[in-house]
């Protein structure tokens, strides 16, 4: 009777431990989920991923920062509802931008007009401010767009003369352009910075619409 009664423990021993493994197993496997999606969602920044004249709701359905539905039969323009970069996806000319707190693209009969925004989410220093126009330049001359204005708006530059055209009066300021498809003014200068007033600091700007400048002759 006692061994049996040993042999009943022993075996009740065994399935709590077992169920105890399988728990630990459980709450690891758990745990390293939670953790991996947690990540995941942490480092995927939103985006707005579009092209020109696309329609509206394909712009918003692919996208994902969020962003209301266009208005019919208006000319207007959205914004997303969190800081978001832009994917520009034309498959010859696609560029990426940082993320962005001011980001609108406009609509008509919607369909996607044009993009007005600002690469960055707080104000810049000029050494970071010229890391983003540098790279964005960077990007549309390895996928095939031009200066269209090279004697009265060449690219930005980190020289000093660039620098000191930057911090003045005017800023910086070129336009880049695709074919006869697309045309992006990029700007940098000043900025007020109210939570640093004694500090240096620069925004940027950047609009992306169909071609609206001619293109410089000599």
């Amino acid at each position: 009777m006692k061994l049996l009664l040993q042999k009943n423990e022993m075996e009740i021993y065994d399935c709590l431990s077992k169920k105890r493994w399988l728990f630990l197993v459980l709450l690891v496997l758990c745990s390293a989920a939670i953790v991996r999606f947690t990540t995941q969602v942490l480092s995927d920044d939103p985006e707005i991923t579009l092209t020109l004249d696309e329609p509206w709701e394909d712009m918003r359905q692919r996208s994902s920062a969020a962003i209301s539905p266009a208005l019919p039969g208006r000319v207007w323009f959205g914004m997303p509802k969190t800081d978001a970069r832009l994917r520009f996806i034309d498959p010859q000319y696609g560029f990426e931008t940082p993320l962005a707190r001011f980001f609108t693209i406009g609509f008509k009969n919607e369909r996607v007009t044009d993009v007005r925004m600002s690469p960055q989410i707080e104000p810049l220093s000029l050494d970071d401010a010229l890391k983003v126009v540098l790279d964005l330049q960077d990007q549309w001359h390895q996928q095939g767009w031009f200066v269209s204005s090279p004697r009265s708006d060449p690219p930005i530059t980190d020289t000093p003369q660039g620098r000191n055209k930057i911090r003045g009066v005017l800023g910086g300021r070129t336009f880049w352009q695709a074919s006869d498809k697309y045309q992006i003014m990029l700007g940098i200068g000043r900025f007020k910075d109210k939570k640093n007033p004694d500090q240096e600091r620069f925004l940027i700007t950047l609009e992306l619409a169909k071609p609206w400048i001619p293109i410089e002759t000599k």
